[in-house]
């Protein structure tokens, strides 16, 4: 009978997030996100901007993966996160649940800001494929954890998940550096998606039946 590796104790610990860790993973989050292009467009810049960033990622998170099981967080030893990731199961977010979450989302988007990111939403959904997949919706690490694999073993962690289901993945990438990451874990790039101010983001594709790296 074979046994895992055990983790290297330097290394994050993966786990699915609890409800006490919403606030934490948020501004995790929107800390991460600071300087996204894609996102620029939507919230608007000033003092505000991170706790508006972070009332947004809540407002995701509460839509549904949280209670669903696919949010997942990195801690350190003494269980400080220093990273998440939010995916959605195959069928994605039912329409009520982003509905249910309507207020929070204009207070942190503002009228201009919720109008725009509709339009934005609307022009993903229409790219994304029509096969049955996990969507990476959000994958982000805080600063002081940066360049310590942290996001490399959020994307592990769920891409497990996703090849027990035996299921597809699917992404959308806003910078050359995560585009690489992704390319890694077997991720096809498949194209330029609608352009947001000065963003250029790609979608990217993981088919079903990818094998597994050795000794996970």
């Amino acid at each position: 009978m074979s046994t895992a590796a055990p983790r290297d104790p330097a290394s994050p610990a993966v786990r699915a997030a609890l409800p006490a860790d919403l606030d934490d993973a948020a501004c995790v989050l929107a800390e991460a996100f600071a300087d996204d292009p894609v996102l620029a467009g939507f919230v608007p810049a000033g003092a505000r901007r991170p706790e508006r960033l972070a009332l947004l990622f809540t407002a995701m998170m509460r839509s549904g993966p949280l209670t669903a099981g696919t949010v997942d967080v990195a801690v350190d030893a003494t269980g400080r996160i220093l990273g998440a990731a939010v995916w959605e199961a195959p069928g994605g977010v039912p329409t009520w649940r982003l509905l249910a979450q309507a207020p929070a989302f204009l207070r942190a988007l503002g009228v201009r800001g919720a109008l725009r990111a509709a339009g934005h939403l609307r022009a993903m959904r229409r790219a994304r494929p029509g096969l049955p997949h996990w969507y990476l919706a959000e994958i982000g690490v805080g600063a002081a954890a940066r360049g310590l694999g942290v996001g490399s073993a959020l994307l592990a962690h769920g891409l497990a998940r996703v090849d027990a289901a035996g299921g597809a993945a699917y992404l959308e990438s806003s910078t050359e550096r995560n585009r690489a990451l992704y390319r890694r874990s077997a991720f096809l790039e498949l194209g330029a998606l609608p352009a947001v101010a000065h963003a250029r983001p790609a979608a990217m594709w993981r088919p079903a039946g990818m094998p597994r790296p050795a000794g996970a």
